[in-house]
């Protein structure tokens, strides 16, 4: 299938146009309203950063190709991890592509991250032999540790159990939902403290993830905006893009995050 995507033309025939002095006036309206919202946005982060932590009593353990990992291990010297819930299941071929538009942001992330006292990397319940070679297919060298076996997923609510999909209802983003089992994407933040103690301090789910896509933000900037009719349905894995340079003849699934 094609992955080139048409947008809608824009111009002076749907569009004011208007005198420089004009442009000025309405540019410094709108500036007064980023402003406050910018403000909001620092105000929302304070409450975030103030929310109450809980213990993680469990140390779930991890696998990646240097072996067996501890929750607690995952810190690299470090006293706050951001963990990806990357959605590539069992049995996977590629992982979502949703999920890969995300990650694509976390190596550039990564080089300023890791001398800012945080650790960032994904997680998948995949078993890490299977997602490995679509880590390399993507490019990619941030830290991508298994799951597999561990109620790691379960826990933090991005894997529906198997009462829960029999009934046909999840606990996803802090509520029931209809839905069938599967992966489902979010973040999970920790902090260790000096004495080694565990603590989730935030989680988000769905469009919560959004904030880590730095495109979207270059999108807003434009004229056109993200120009969806769904959300992220114009993007694919990178290297599907009509024009991209890679070879790969996959069969191309679209999974929606």
């Amino acid at each position: 299938m094609s992955t080139t995507r048409t947008l809608p033309e824009i111009g002076t025939q749907n569009h004011p146009v208007v005198s420089p002095e004009e442009w000025l006036a309405a540019r410094k309206a709108l500036l007064v309203e980023e402003k406050a919202l910018t403000r909001a946005n620092d105000a929302l982060a304070r409450k975030r950063r103030e929310l109450p932590w809980v213990k993680v009593e469990k140390d779930y353990v991890f696998e990646g190709p240097g072996g067996k990992e501890l929750l607690s291990g995952l810190f690299e010297g470090r006293s706050q991890l951001i963990i990806y819930h990357f959605m590539f299941g069992p049995g996977w071929e590629e992982g979502c592509s949703g999920c890969s538009f995300l990650c694509d942001h976390i190596d550039g992330a990564n080089l300023h991250l890791a001398h800012h006292d945080v650790t960032l990397l994904a997680v998948s319940r995949a078993p890490w032999q299977e997602f490995m070679p679509f880590k390399k297919r993507m490019g990619w060298n941030f830290k991508w540790l298994s799951s597999n076996g561990s109620d790691f997923n379960y826990d933090f609510h991005v894997t529906a159990r198997d009462d829960e999909a029999g009934k046909g209802k999840i606990y996803y983003n802090f509520e029931v939902t209809d839905g069938e089992a599967g992966e489902l994407p979010g973040v999970s933040v920790f902090y260790k403290d000096p004495t080694g103690d565990v603590f989730h301090t935030y989680s988000t789910y769905g469009r919560g993830g959004d904030i880590l896509i730095g495109a979207h933000n270059y999108l807003d900037l434009t004229p056109k905006g993200r120009n969806e009719h769904g959300t992220m349905d114009w993007m694919r894995h990178h290297d599907r893009y009509e024009d991209s340079t890679s070879s790969c003849s996959c069969h191309e699934k679209e999974d929606a995050a």
